[in-house]
């Protein structure tokens, strides 16, 4: 057998898999994707998908269109999740997409401008991209060239080893070959607190920040290959009170490295800490500061 034919037969198996997983998503304005995380019915899409407007069904081969509803729904990350009463497929996995590099192979899976389950192959053009939405900006971002179209949004972006590496979430209308998905690092913690919840709320520090590359030299000085610049801080806010300066380079919040603001956003919503020690860099020096964050207003 030819290693090109070894390849298709595995990729065949591999879409397969994972397209037993995706099911559609139905709704008064059109149609999305969704992956399956539990076989209680849970499944976990996009935001824009699940607060398009009207009933929502759901739409699994060989079984008939159910009702689903809403169970949460977290703008910030474009992510939601629904539930439909009737058992589900086999669930798929959400990996740790911290591990992904720009280069590897990905499959895409969803239902575009309605034809089921799609697949279409490609690689990870780039990492941490941001992307302007209408309701903020989707931040750390994977760009693929894997073909994502009207219908895909919801569905997964998976590995060469069928793992869900990203939840394909928009396109640029205007290049071809340029699609975005939230990791799936990231929509694991926010699919269970919206499980949990119904909602993601933010505790408040009163900075404005960004994730951004180090250049070699800061990279070596900081230990890691990002971190969270602080842009400017709100005067009397929780970030002033704890001598956080615009310009700092944050690098941990409670141990936990800090390399995007979902890094940060993570360490504030699952803990929910009273106070938050954050290690920063200003200029040439570490510090440790003491942060404590107000819990965010209904």
């Amino acid at each position: 057998m030819s290693l090109l034919s070894e390849l298709s037969r595995e990729l065949s198996a591999l879409a397969a898999a994972g397209a037993a997983g995706v099911v559609g998503l139905e709704h008064r304005r059109g149609q999305g994707s969704g992956i399956v995380l539990s076989p209680d019915g849970y499944i976990l899409t996009n935001a824009h998908v699940a607060r398009a407007g009207g009933a929502l069904r759901v739409r699994r081969r060989g079984a008939p269109v159910a009702p689903a509803e809403l169970i949460g729904a977290d703008e910030r990350t474009d992510l939601a999740v629904v539930r439909t009463r009737d058992a589900g497929p086999p669930p798929l996995a959400l990996a740790d997409s911290r591990r992904l590099q720009v280069g590897q192979l990905v499959m895409a899976i969803g239902n575009p401008f309605g034809f089921d389950r799609s697949v279409s192959l490609g690689v990870v053009s780039a990492l941490f991209r941001e992307l302007p939405t209408r309701s903020g900006i989707l931040e750390g971002l994977i760009q693929t060239d894997a073909a994502v179209n009207p219908g895909h949004s919801g569905g997964p972006l998976l590995d060469m080893d069928g793992r869900v590496v990203g939840i394909n979430t928009a396109m640029l209308t205007t290049a071809g070959g340029i699609g975005f998905a939230v990791p799936a690092h990231t929509a694991s913690w926010v699919a269970a607190v919206l499980i949990q919840h119904g909602e993601v709320r933010r505790p408040y520090l009163g900075i404005r920040a960004r994730s951004e590359e180090l250049d070699p030299v800061l990279a070596r000085d900081a230990g890691q290959a990002r971190g969270v610049r602080v842009v400017g801080v709100e005067p009397g806010t929780p970030a002033a009170d704890g001598g956080l300066s615009g310009g700092d380079l944050l690098l941990a919040a409670n141990d936990a490295p800090v390399a995007t603001l979902d890094d940060l956003a993570r360490v504030l919503v699952l803990a929910r800490p009273i106070s938050v020690d954050v290690e920063v860099l200003r200029g040439s020096a570490r510090r440790r500061l003491v942060v404590r964050p107000q819990p965010q207003a209904a």
